[in-house]
């Protein structure tokens, strides 16, 4: 397990996830890129702990999302399971399990201050968060990095979501923008960092 994390995770986080992993009795599986999820947790019927983790993601953003999921975890075992998913117990649970990662031996200076931001109050994905969205994306692979965020878009450009429908970028309307489904007309509102592909005219 370990060989394998060192491939998905910065060097100095392995260990500690690796700890956390046996400690809590994790079933890792790393999966191919969903778009619509970076990772999730699920207690399987035998009662083991599953806990899924796309391969796409660049080290750091698998690291917010391998805690995101274990802090599901142990907030269900802790409090059980009538809780709100991303409720007030699992973000206490997820901010405990991330401090000792918010080190410089671990991210980069750059990147340090907007997760310490992130973490005062977590929200349910690292992609709802704006400015950690955008600073993560500044490491990703040059593959990773070919769609564009909405909000760098120009007004009234054609775009392509993950499931192929085709939108056109209008005006923003307090923190997210107004898009219209070229098939049908309808308004649909963006959030900024929703990733797109540009459509060329």
């Amino acid at each position: 397990m370990n060989d394998v994390l060192q491939k998905y995770l910065p060097e100095r986080a392995v260990a500690p996830c690796f700890s956390l992993i046996k400690m809590h009795g994790v079933n890792l599986k790393i999966v191919n890129h969903r778009v619509t999820r970076h990772g999730d947790y699920r207690k399987l019927p035998n009662g083991l702990h599953q806990i899924t983790v796309n391969a796409s993601l660049n080290k750091y953003r698998f690291l917010i999302t391998l805690v995101h999921e274990i802090a599901h975890l142990v907030a269900f075992e802790k409090f059980g399971r009538c809780i709100k998913p991303h409720g007030l117990e699992w973000k206490r649970t997820f901010q405990h399990l991330m401090v000792p990662f918010i080190r410089p031996e671990i991210f980069p200076i750059k990147l340090l201050p907007v997760i310490a931001r992130h973490f005062k109050n977590p929200k349910a994905s690292s992609s709802t968060d704006a400015n950690l969205s955008i600073a993560l994306k500044a490491f990703d692979t040059e593959q990773q990095k070919e769609n564009s965020y909405v909000f760098e878009l120009p007004l009234g450009s054609k775009f392509r979501i993950y499931n192929g429908k085709l939108f056109q970028k209008g005006k923003k309307r307090v923190k997210r923008y107004e898009c219209i489904e070229l098939s049908t007309g309808r308004l649909y509102l963006f959030q900024p960092n929703a990733e797109v592909e540009l459509i060329s005219d």
